[in-house]
């Protein structure tokens, strides 16, 4: 049959390009269709993962027709709306995911990986990383709540998944919610569900993740990101194992393993009165702390082998073997995005090697530029990190490990606009001392899109302070 892609339906052409773009960019692939008549053919044909489909307008009907096809795999929703009635109206029509069109990039890609079971194996060459491993197996027999931490980009998902695949729960759904990349009137009700009325396009009662995970798992990434009103209904769910839907009279009793993650220091958030503590010690039970691939270093290869093979047989370039200078350039990176920047590396490397290997030059820890009458040359490999790390692609003296030597490697005009942006945010959270209400009126954005942006800044590696004075990636 080949490779299982995943099917773009959009009638505009802008719109189908630029989500195969970020899904390409992930590492999957893709085909499209501009309507569900064309999308039915390809269904026919097989070999269709999942779809992808947009929401409104003239599209609205198109994945409402395609989940009822009889070969129809899970079909995500698009909206350029992120609101509780479009995501509630999806998932009661029959999607299996919904995400909005400005979330972050990656966000799209961690849907279909969800609905595809299609996310990266743990590897695990590291003294360090095989103890881990070892200890996720004996916690996965305990049906007790993880408390998974780690940098973003270490592959807390992924180690989550880990456990419920060896739990008694593994024939169960696992259910993952990214809470940093929901606006916390919409988390509120994906999570505990509604009753009819109980908000305006809400016409049916419909189940929220917990009661979707009944018998598995339900994984809260980002858990930091919850704000203090839902952290007590959060709580009480724990407490208690039972749930009210919104509006609802009734006790829903609950048999499901609560798994969580961050990326911040959740005793340090309890201590500036940004999470409870009560919450901190119910998820406390059992805490696992993933370490930077920096600190494991007999994973990158492994690691970066896996991904190379992975995107090899994807039609991603050459073979998937490194030519021992390439691999010395990996070991010596940094890596300050973790195994999400090292997958990234090997995919552009895939792409750019030349022979039957990939080599030294086809290693780029810096997105490929073109300068004035010349290609660029390949981007030396940085020292390794002295203290906290800028993300990938940060231009000037604020930034960290991963920069190019030599003042050839300027900043594309992109990157510029974009390191600009993240240090006006971070600048107005250290003036504000973290509030991130105050901080979106002053930048003149709403809280929701202010909560993409700092979802998408901790995808690369940006650290996001917690009070004043911590301007650790831009601040100079």
């Amino acid at each position: 049959m080949g490779q299982q892609r995943v099917l773009v339906v959009a009638r505009e052409p802008g719109r189908r390009s630029e989500q195969r773009r970020r899904l390409d960019d992930a590492g999957f692939v893709t085909a499209e269709a501009e309507d569900s008549g064309s999308a039915h053919e390809l269904l026919e044909q097989g070999g269709i993962a999942a779809v992808v489909c947009f929401e409104e307008g003239s599209e609205g009907d198109n994945w409402r027709v395609l989940t009822r096809h009889p070969m129809a795999p899970p079909v995500i929703v698009i909206s350029a709306r992120a609101e509780v009635s479009g995501a509630v109206a999806a998932m009661r029509d029959g999607a299996a995911d919904y995400v909005a069109e400005d979330a972050p990039a990656g966000e799209l890609a961690a849907a279909v990986a969800r609905v595809t079971d299609a996310g990266p194996e743990l590897v695990a060459e590291d003294r360090s990383s095989r103890q881990l491993m070892a200890l996720a197996q004996r916690v996965a027999g305990k049906d007790v709540t993880v408390l998974l931490t780690g940098e973003s980009g270490t592959g807390k998902e992924i180690f989550a998944r880990y456990i419920h695949d060896r739990s008694p729960r593994a024939d169960g759904p696992f259910i993952a919610v990214n809470c940093a990349a929901i606006p916390e009137n919409m988390l509120e009700a994906l999570l505990f569900g509604f009753e009819k009325g109980a908000f305006t396009g809400a016409n049916r009662a419909h189940a929220g993740k917990f009661e979707q995970a009944q018998g598995g798992t339900l994984l809260l990434d980002e858990v930091s990101e919850i704000e203090p009103g839902l952290q007590a209904k959060l709580l009480r769910a724990l407490q208690e194992k039972e749930i009210e839907r919104l509006c609802g009279q009734t006790p829903i009793p609950l048999d499901v393993r609560v798994l969580a993650s961050s990326n911040r220091d959740l005793r340090e958030a309890v201590r500036n009165g940004r999470f409870r503590e009560d919450l901190f010690y119910r998820l406390h039970v059992f805490p696992i702390h993933l370490p930077p691939l920096r600190e494991r270093a007999a994973d990158i290869i492994p690691l970066a082998r896996s991904f190379a093979h992975k995107y090899a047989q994807l039609g991603g370039g050459c073979g998937a073997d490194f030519t021992p200078e390439a691999e010395r350039l990996l070991i010596q990176h940094s890596w300050p995005g973790n195994v999400r920047e090292l997958e990234n590396v090997v995919q552009r490397a895939l792409i750019l090697a030349e022979g039957s290997a990939i080599d030294a030059e086809a290693i780029r820890f810096e997105p490929v530029t073109v300068s004035a009458g010349a290609a660029s040359e390949p981007v030396a490999p940085s020292a390794p990190a002295a203290g906290p790390a800028a993300p990938e692609g940060a231009p000037g003296p604020a930034v960290g490990p991963g920069a190019a030597a030599g003042p050839e490697a300027a900043a594309t005009l992109e990157e510029d606009l974009k390191s600009r942006e993240y240090r006006r945010i971070l600048e107005t959270l250290d003036r504000v001392g973290g509030n991130r209400k105050e901080a979106a009126a002053r930048l003149g954005i709403s809280s929701r899109t202010l909560r993409y942006k700092l979802a998408r800044m901790r995808q690369e590696g940006v650290e996001i302070p917690e009070r004043s004075g911590m301007l650790y990636a831009y601040g100079n």
